[in-house]
């Protein structure tokens, strides 16, 4: 495969990615409601203003904070072994780029990408997990006591931001798909990243 083509295929991989993710995130700035990342902050808002309603129901929303922690935990996990491995995959090929600046290929800017999802993924995981925590901690308030109302809108506030930084890592590592499939061969990625697409689609849909 000549070097054109392999530009050509990653080149047209990136703007099928970038394209989509643009749409939705204008689609998300002015229609809300009609994503599925606006539906489920709402969601997330309500139910922790729903639970603070209730007095008894303490324990049952630190289960609900813990079972979404450990999902984000998991994320993280996984893009950190990834970028592990990305990390070994593509050091030859830096090394290479710093001996002779003029082999800047498109299998280094794959890698590269590659490396800066799985990096993505894990900080936005991470972060996931650290406000999912500072939520737990103001769940477990007894409800209706002073610091509970104290710290009630905060605790909106967190559990908003950790649905959608747990929902940005996982998206990071679906995207993943079509770039290593780009990798294998460039002119597969045009292909796989509108099957990504296409999945992505079905899970950004508000119902």
């Amino acid at each position: 495969m000549t070097l054109a083509w392999a530009w050509a295929g990653v080149g047209m991989t990136l703007a099928l990615l970038l394209g989509y993710e643009v749409r939705l995130a204008l689609q998300s700035r002015d229609q809300p409601e009609r994503t599925a990342r606006g539906t489920h902050a709402r969601l997330r808002e309500e139910w922790f203003l729903a639970v603070g309603a209730h007095p008894g129901s303490e324990v049952l929303a630190v289960q609900t904070l813990r079972n979404a922690l450990m999902s984000a935990t998991m994320t993280a996990s996984t893009a950190a072994l990834g970028l592990m491995g990305s990390v070994a995959l593509a050091a030859p090929s830096l090394h290479a780029t710093l001996d002779a600046p003029t082999t800047f290929t498109p299998r280094l800017l794959l890698e590269l990408l590659l490396m800066l999802l799985l990096f993505g993924s894990l900080v936005a995981s991470a972060m996931a997990v650290r406000f999912y925590n500072h939520v737990s901690f103001i769940a477990a308030m007894p409800v209706g006591s002073d610091a509970r109302t104290r710290w009630a809108a905060l605790g909106v506030v967190h559990v908003r931001r950790a649905g959608l930084l747990y929902s940005w890592g996982l998206r990071q590592l679906i995207l993943l798909a079509p770039i290593v499939a780009a990798l294998l061969n460039p002119l597969a990625g045009p292909p796989a990243a509108l099957v990504a697409i296409l999945g992505l689609s079905l899970f950004d849909r508000s119902s």
